[in-house]
């Protein structure tokens, strides 16, 4: 899969939606919450997801997967390059990346998903 047809493939799920954080990564994220990171600035490009530990143990076995940088240890992957799987897969494993944080970002307590203003209390 190419960088486009990834953003177009990603911004077909539920409330999804994209935008450029830390300089040059787009970011796909459900309820404010990323479940792709796409590096724009590197060549070749490079990718992020979320995956399952049994998955995550498996894909980092592969050439051009590793545990991503900084969440890595919350079982996200790196692909040093897009093609770095079939793409049948890669769409997969995206989907599955989405539902986990989808989920997730659902089942957050009330109070986390506020913006602070609202949580306060006021005396009238």
């Amino acid at each position: 899969m190419n960088a486009e047809a990834i953003r177009k493939y990603c911004l077909s799920f539920p409330q999804a939606k994209e935008n450029l954080q830390w300089e040059d990564d787009l970011c796909f994220k459900v309820n404010k919450k990323i479940f792709v990171m796409l590096g724009l600035d590197s060549v070749p490009q490079r990718m992020c997801f979320k995956c399952t530990p049994e998955k995550f143990a498996e894909l980092c076995e592969y050439e051009d997967v590793r545990p991503a940088p900084y969440v890595g240890r919350y079982k996200w992957v790196m692909l040093d390059r897009l093609d770095a799987l079939p793409d049948a897969e890669l769409k997969d494993l995206i989907r599955q990346s989405y539902e986990m944080v989808a989920a997730r970002a659902r089942t957050a307590p009330k109070a986390r998903r506020r913006p602070a203003s609202r949580n306060r209390k006021t005396k009238r």
